[in-house]
């Protein structure tokens, strides 16, 4: 390797650092929200997954076995909806972000 390769390479690590750096800032800043149940549990999510609020209509609750179980299952369909919205926003920002770079392969 040569010195012009290695400043190419220093760049490069630069650069990936920077965008690293861009990236956690727009997953914690990025926020979805899902909802199951008609609207009856509601989570508000942000892209690194940690959820930031969950909202559980008083509607939602019963006095019986099955209705907590039915409501366990609306929580937990509820985050998965947040958490695939999250992936969908991140995959969105980082192709916007990779299709200035023009590396090699990407194109």
């Amino acid at each position: 390797m040569n010195f012009p390769d290695l400043g190419k390479m220093k760049e490069m690590m630069t650069q990936a650092r920077e965008m690293q750096t861009q990236m956690e800032q727009k997953l914690a800043a990025t926020i979805v929200e899902a909802e199951s149940g008609g609207g009856m549990v509601k989570v508000r999510m942000n892209g690194k997954k940690e959820v930031l609020h969950l909202k559980i209509e008083p509607t939602a609750l019963g006095a019986t076995t099955g209705d907590i179980e039915l409501l366990e299952d609306l929580i937990a369909a509820a985050i998965n909806e947040a958490g695939r919205r999250a992936d969908e926003a991140m995959k969105s920002s980082v192709a916007g972000m990779m299709g200035g770079l023009n590396l090699p392969g990407l194109e």
